[in-house]
């Protein structure tokens, strides 16, 4: 594989049931790549190694005054000084290209599962590492699998000149076939030490990331209270403990190379020193002693690959580890051994109703069910479940998968499952572009933009746009920025809404549709979507009275089970458990606050905490520590 053929057109099956497991993997199908380096690598160190002997012929022959040795050391070395910069050359090349294409498999890998598992991947891994490792993991764990063909070349030509020295001069090659064991091992009880501090200089430098990254997110909350100088100190003193671990990682570092030029220093002098003694006695000529410390001295280069495939283990294992625990994360229909969505034939689209056997919840096909839990976290686990996205791990247990008249969800290729079944979670995510080119999703074409767009009600949405982006004239073309930033939490929500209402899926489970809308809108928001899902099924998990008064029928769960089924009306009379949810009813049997909403326009107080408190972890020790 070359760079310019990238992407693969498959990258494989990875063994991720461990983090060296699938480096030896990734090693595997990188072979043809490797032994093109190795033979390259074995060329340059070859070539490197030979000098050496061709400056120990020269000397020799000008010693004995021979012209046709001398000329023909010259000969020799200007070969070996050929094969040196073409092995070089090409070696870099190969191991460019290893490094980079395994990158690209592992991100490739990546890629797949994040479209496999969609949002629900974000609630088993949180969101930074899984970016940390597409970006900085992979290249460390392509650096380990385009070093370790080098290190193999390397090795194989420290054996081939330790063997070579002891037919050229047994005396001499005992001391370095001896002494070169010693120095490659001697770094191997440092080398445990080096990682762990390694490991702990990358998870303070997460930790301190991720503090920045909640202070950043939650600033304005931050101002409103007067926390800014709380978390930057906080940041101050995680940013030093990075430093601390940091310098103590260095230190490791350089002892072990440190380590890695004293020993073959003091290796040469020893040689040298023994030499001389050798040659005084007769027992070897001069360009024998030359030839044995100049071998000696270049072996100090293959010598320091040693040190660096120790280094690139250490930094891409706890890469690889991460990788393989992001990649090991399945659906169900994966985990059963069924086909997945790269080889499976799609089947005809089952249709009917919506069944859950672990919760009991029956949607009824072409009716709205509206779905009322107390548990927020449930409520967003069972629409996962509803849509065949929930994630496993490989030895999690499962519950019986979700059927779609009578078809179990699990089991359809994932292309199938997703174009039955659309989820929309409580925190859906507007990607930067034009509006034409955010509706543009693939759909049935019975819903056109407009009518979704009216059916969520985003007049005042099309108008702020056509407003805050210069020059658009219609708002189809005005511009979004990142996340829709730009834009109220009850703006991006139904802008949200009304992508899902374009793609006109089989069944459409939405979770909180209206949380950041006021009454009046979601009222009308309300009529718009049963109007606009007339004969399509519907589930909407919500507690707002407006969106359950309008429901065909509303389902209680507590517990984890179905325990009522029944209209809003109905249900507020006869179930005092429904009732309290709804209502918000307190222990004292008064309300918590307005159930139908909280005024005109966005939510925005209740919507703008949301935002912010949402990335600010660890807020809560503000008060604590005043």
């Amino acid at each position: 594989m070359q760079i310019q053929d990238l992407p693969y057109p498959d990258p494989g099956v990875p063994d991720v049931r461990s983090g060296p497991r699938f480096l030896r993997w990734l090693f595997r199908n990188q072979l043809p790549g490797q032994l093109k380096s190795l033979a390259w690598g074995l060329l340059h160190f070859a070539s490197v190694a030979s000098l050496p002997f061709c400056v120990g012929i020269g000397v020799q022959a000008a010693v004995d005054r021979s012209g046709s040795r001398l000329a023909l050391a010259g000969g020799l070395l200007a070969l070996a000084c050929a094969g040196n910069a073409v092995g070089d050359t090409f070696l870099h090349r190969a191991a460019v290209t290893n490094w980079i294409t395994a990158a690209a498999r592992v991100q490739q890998l990546l890629a797949r599962r994040t479209a496999t598992l969609g949002a629900a991947l974000t609630r088993r891994v949180a969101a930074g590492e899984v970016v940390a490792v597409s970006t900085g993991d992979v290249e460390k764990i392509g650096w380990f699998v385009e070093a370790l063909s080098r290190f193999i070349a390397a090795v194989v030509t420290i054996v081939l000149v330790c063997a070579g020295l002891l037919v050229y001069q047994p005396a001499l090659g005992v001391v370095v076939v001896v002494g070169l064991p010693l120095l490659a091992l001697a770094v191997l009880p440092l080398l445990p030490h080096a990682t762990r501090r390694a490991d702990v200089q990358r998870e303070k430098a997460g930790r301190a990331t991720e503090l920045a990254s909640d202070t950043v997110a939650g600033l304005r909350v931050l101002r409103g209270i007067g926390g800014e100088e709380l978390f930057l100190d906080r940041y101050r003193r995680a940013s030093q403990e990075v430093r601390h671990a940091a310098v103590r990682s260095a230190r490791m570092w350089s002892l072990i190379a440190a380590i890695q030029v004293l020993l073959p220093g003091i290796m040469l002098i020893t040689v040298v020193c023994y030499g001389a003694h050798l040659a005084r006695q007769g027992r070897i000529a001069v360009g024998e002693l030359v030839t044995v410390y100049s071998s000696v001295m270049l072996l100090a280069y293959p010598l320091r690959h040693f040190e660096e495939i120790a280094m690139a283990y250490s930094f891409s294992r706890p890469s690889a580890e991460r990788a393989a625990r992001v990649l090991s994360l399945e659906r169900a229909a994966d985990a059963a051994g069924t086909p997945g969505p790269e080889t499976a034939a799609s089947p005809g689209r089952p249709s009917g109703d919506l069944y859950d056997p672990a919760t009991g919840l029956l949607a009824p096909a072409g009716r709205l069910t509206a779905v009322v839990c107390g548990d927020p976290d449930a409520a967003g686990r069972l629409a996962e479940r509803l849509g065949g996205h929930a994630v496993h791990a490989p030895d999690t247990a499962r519950n019986g998968s979700v059927l779609l008249g009578g078809v179990p969800l699990d089991e359809l290729p994932l292309d199938s499952a997703r174009a039955c079944v659309l989820v929309q979670d409580k925190d859906p995510v507007l990607l930067s572009g034009t509006l034409r080119e955010l509706l543009d999703v693939p759909a049935s074409g019975a819903v056109g933009a407009r009518e979704a767009l009216d059916a969520a009600q985003c007049g005042d949405v099309l108008a702020a746009l056509v407003q805050g982006s210069l020059g658009a004239a219609d708002p189809m073309d005005a511009q979004l920025t990142e996340r829709g930033r730009s834009l109220s939490g009850g703006q991006r929500q139904r802008l949200s809404l009304a992508r899902s209402l374009v793609t006109d899926p089989e069944v459409l489970v939405l979770d909180e549709p209206t949380s950041a809308v006021d009454s009046h809108t979601e009222a009308r928001i309300a009529d718009g979507v049963r109007d606009l899902r007339t004969g399509r099924t519907t589930v909407v998990f919500t507690s707002s009275p407006l969106l359950l008064d309008r429901a065909d029928q509303v389902a209680f769960l507590h517990g984890g089970t179905v325990v009522a089924v029944g209209g809003h009306r109905e249900l507020v009379r006869t179930e005092p458990r429904y009732r309290a949810v709804v209502t918000r009813e307190t222990e004292t049997g008064g309300t918590a606050g307005d159930a139908t909403g909280l005024g005109t326009g966005d939510r925005t107080g209740a919507e703008t905490g949301a935002d912010d408190l949402s990335g600010l972890g660890g807020l809560v020790e503000i008060e604590e520590t005043a």
